[in-house]
């Protein structure tokens, strides 16, 4: 099949627009209501707005110490809901109007918690049931695929966590400043990851902490815009059963946000897959040169550096990832 002379125009360009994105979506002040009694925070989001909320859990944790975890949408939208007093649920939705998403809102509210909102379309139902919405402000996005969006759900969320947090307000601007240095830089081992990617039947995305949920979202992209398996596992997690299926041909992608803590943890999925005979790349922010980064704004770089290989992977293959046969841009699920 032919493919348009436009096809992935609007995801290149989405993607190019991503870093400037992060850096105005990070730099809002939030008003934040008064969340000085939350003894848990929630989200609830699916597809690539849940990688965007996993993200943001182990930013939150760390910082706030308190227990941040996903709440699946049905259980607002087919059962009758959960206990929510002294919580914040952040529902996180590049549309804002799928109908469980609203239904979980709603059901939030209800239930006694604070709902937080992380949207980009102004005024969709999710926002008005908000007691705060903070834009995503990525502006309209017409490929398919969420990018530019994703990256500006973390980062908006990370405004959020440098309100309830105030020293860690600067530590997200200087993030935000380096990230932008992002724009025009290419991983050196682009035309390497590429080649393997077209041989690939089967891939392993492997991230650990804020890694994790870039991990889960690169995975995602690999899977919607290529029609490539691929699966994302923490490196914690990937060296029971999973690591097996390095027996059959097997590519490897390790995403290493580059904080201390996730060192000895990748390293040995590294080693191990490896050992194994699988063939792995491991991909780091200072890859392209990029100075020091919370663990957040990390996965965010590492996602911007690595959404163009889903995009030139999908169209080598006869993909247009703007338009994926099978998928719609607003998933209404219930």
């Amino acid at each position: 099949m032919s493919l348009s002379a436009y096809a992935g125009h609007h995801m290149r360009a989405e993607i190019a627009e991503a870093p400037g994105v992060f850096v105005r979506s990070a730099a809002q002040k939030p008003a934040l209501p008064d969340l000085s009694a939350l003894r848990a925070i929630y989200t609830v989001a699916r597809g690539s707005s849940d990688a965007a909320a996993n993200i943001l859990s182990y930013e939150f944790m760390r910082e706030t110490g308190l227990p941040m975890t996903s709440l699946p949408p049905s259980i607002f939208s087919l059962g009758r809901g959960v206990r929510l007093n002294d919580t914040a649920v952040l529902v996180v939705s590049q549309s804002g109007a799928s109908e469980d998403l609203v239904r979980s809102a709603k059901g939030a509210k209800a239930a006694g918690a604070q709902v937080l909102a992380l949207v980009n379309a102004p005024g969709s139902p999710v926002a008005v049931v908000a007691d705060l919405t903070v834009p995503i402000g990525a502006g309209a996005e017409l490929a398919v695929p969420a990018t530019k969006s994703v990256i500006g759900a973390v980062a908006a969320g990370l405004a959020i966590l440098g309100g309830l947090v105030p020293d860690y307000a600067p530590r997200l601007a200087a993030s935000a400043h380096n990230l932008a240095q992002i724009s025009d830089k290419k991983l050196p081992m682009t035309a390497a990851i590429l080649a393997a990617l077209l041989r690939a039947s089967h891939v392993y995305v492997i991230g650990r902490d804020t890694g994790f949920g870039a991990a889960e979202e690169l995975a995602l992209k690999i899977k919607e815009c290529c029609a490539l398996h691929a699966e994302a596992y923490s490196s914690s997690e990937v060296l029971h059963g999973p690591l097996q299926l390095v027996t059959n041909p097997l590519l490897i992608l390790i995403l290493d946000t580059e904080a201390p803590d996730v060192q000895d943890s990748l390293d040995t999925a590294e080693a191990r897959f490896r050992g194994a005979g699988g063939t792995v790349f491991r991909i780091r922010p200072s890859d392209v040169g990029l100075p020091a980064l919370t663990p957040a704004a990390a996965a965010a770089a590492l996602l911007i550096l690595t959404y163009p290989l889903a995009l030139q992977t999908a169209l080598s293959l006869g993909h247009d990832p703007d338009r994926p046969a099978t998928l719609l841009k607003v998933t209404q699920t219930r």
